[in-house]
């Protein structure tokens, strides 16, 4: 089979090799990949971002990936040959809260990723494609959809008529502004780009805000709220970000922390989060019981994720990364094997 393999840490030594056909073992599925899709942490652990938590030396990188059942071992009973399939994030992570093995079993960081032709995993790491998407579209749903839904429901308790925020539109703004309109919720939408926004209002935003324009854009989304606060900010900026995030949302309100693309360290006033009850809280993708829960939702509602018009090639994938660190994509960029 081919696959994707980086060397050592560094795009420069990402290469597609030639590899031996893997077989199942007993309670492995043999899965032909179809497509994979990016995250923004693909690019960090190619580039040996994560350190200790990660392999540097012959990994095959990226967590994202569906395709069909080719093959199964000894005692599988929930998948046959010619099923589709999508693999979950942490494949340790069953239900419930994570432990150290669960957190380390994070597909394409210390264990091998989904970029190759052929990829065996167990059969408790594997979910079925919800029948109305393409094997593309369910390579978008492990990590930013996940992500999303923990963000939204798990653990922002979301409601109908509760007021969100989402910042910019990578892949887990995006399932975010999704989720949170199956709630019947109102989104606020903010993106440095006006066609990005349009498309966004097309995905359901109620409010659009232009961040280049309004960099303190927490004023704006007060104003929208009536001056009571937003319930919720889905953060993924980090720390260009998080104190406009505290400051839009209400006494007693949430922001998730999911991602820190404008930077990791921030000298960030305490007391804006202690005097107004603020709820500062990680999230971390999800269990697999939770990513059965979310592909029940995603079927029962026909939610499809949006998906980059640019698409690649397995051999293209350094490409592929340097689309996503350019911030060019709208939603989840694709590489088709």
């Amino acid at each position: 089979m081919r696959a994707a393999v980086i060397a050592n840490a560094g795009i420069r030594n990402l290469s597609v090799v030639d590899l031996p056909d893997p077989e199942p073992g007993p309670g492995e599925v043999l899965v032909r990949v179809r497509a994979v899709t990016l995250n923004y942490r693909d690019l960090l652990t190619v580039e040996g971002g994560y350190g200790s938590r990660q392999r540097t030396e012959n990994l095959i990188p990226v967590s994202d990936g569906a395709g069909e059942v080719v093959a199964t071992g000894g005692g599988v009973t929930r998948f046959a040959t010619g099923d589709r399939v999508v693999a979950n994030f942490f494949q340790r992570w069953q239900a419930g809260e994570p432990d150290e093995v669960g957190l380390h079993s994070g597909l394409g960081g210390l264990i091998d990723g989904m970029a190759c032709e052929l990829r065996v995993l167990p059969e408790n790491g594997l979910c079925h494609t919800p029948a109305h998407l393409t094997d593309a579209e369910a390579a978008a749903l492990p990590c930013a959809g996940l992500t999303a839904w923990s963000a939204v429901f798990d653990q922002g308790r979301i409601k109908p008529g509760d007021q969100l925020l989402t910042q910019g539109s990578g892949g887990v703004s995006v399932f975010a502004l999704q989720f949170a309109k199956l709630a019947g919720a109102e989104v606020i939408a903010t993106s440095s780009s006006d066609a990005k926004l349009q498309r966004l209002r097309e995905l359901g935003a109620n409010h659009l805000i232009n961040y280049a324009d309004t960099p303190e854009w927490a004023r704006p989304a007060r104003e929208i709220s009536g001056g009571r606060g937003l319930d919720l900010v889905v953060e993924v900026g980090g720390a260009r970000t998080l104190e406009q995030s505290v400051k839009a949302v209400r006494l007693g309100g949430a922001v998730m922390l999911v991602g820190v693309l404008s930077g990791a360290n921030h000298d960030f006033r305490l007391p804006l989060v202690v005097t107004r009850k603020i709820r500062l809280e990680g999230v971390t993708c999800g269990s697999y019981e939770q990513f059965q829960a979310m592909l029940r939702a995603v079927e029962h509602n026909g939610l499809k994720p949006a998906l980059d018009d640019r698409r690649f090639q397995l051999d293209e994938l350094a490409a592929a990364l340097e689309h996503l660190r350019a911030g060019a994509h709208f939603g989840k960029v694709v590489i088709e094997i």
